[in-house]
C-alpha cells in the first residue's frame, strides 16, 4: 500500500538524515496551505456574498458568512488533532473528499457572476 500525502510527516519525523528539520517541514506545508487558501478559496465566500445579496441585507449576510466562516474553521482546526491521532491517511483523504465535493458543488450550484447584473443573479438562482 502507498504513502499517501497525510503520512509523509509521520514517516520523515523516523528519518535520521532530516531529524530536527521536520518541524521546518511542518512549518512551510502550514504556510503554503494558508497561503493557496488564501489566494484560492479563502475569500470565496465574501466574494460570493457582496455579488449576489441585495444591499439591504448586505450587512446581515455578510455577518452570518464570517460566523459561519469562522466556526468552521474552529472545528476543523479542534477536530484535526483528534483525527490525526485515529488515523492521518484517514484524515487527509477525508479533507481531499471534502475538496473535490466542494469542486462540485461550485461547479453545480454556484451561479456565474460575471457581466452580470444583481437581478440576473438572484433570479438564476431564484431570489
Amino acid at each position: 500500500m502507498g504513502m499517501g500525502d497525510g503520512e509523509i510527516f509521520v514517516h520523515v519525523h523516523g528519518v535520521k538524515l532530516l531529524d530536527g528539520k521536520t518541524s521546518y517541514l511542518a512549518l512551510i506545508g502550514v504556510l503554503v496551505y494558508t497561503g493557496s487558501f488564501s489566494l484560492g478559496m479563502g475569500g470565496i465566500p465574501w466574494v460570493i456574498m457582496s455579488e449576489v445579496f441585495p444591499i439591504d441585507i448586505k450587512g446581515s449576510a455578510g455577518s452570518l458568512v464570517t460566523v459561519i466562516s469562522w466556526v468552521g474553521s474552529w472545528i476543523i482546526s479542534f477536530a484535526f488533532n483528534f483525527l490525526m491521532n485515529w488515523s492521518p491517511s484517514e484524515t487527509f483523504y477525508g479533507f481531499a473528499t471534502v475538496c473535490g465535493a466542494t469542486v462540485i458543488f461550485v461547479a453545480k450550484l454556484v451561479p456565474e457572476t460575471k457581466g452580470r447584473t444583481l437581478e440576473d443573479i438572484q433570479s438564476s438562482i431564484g431570489m
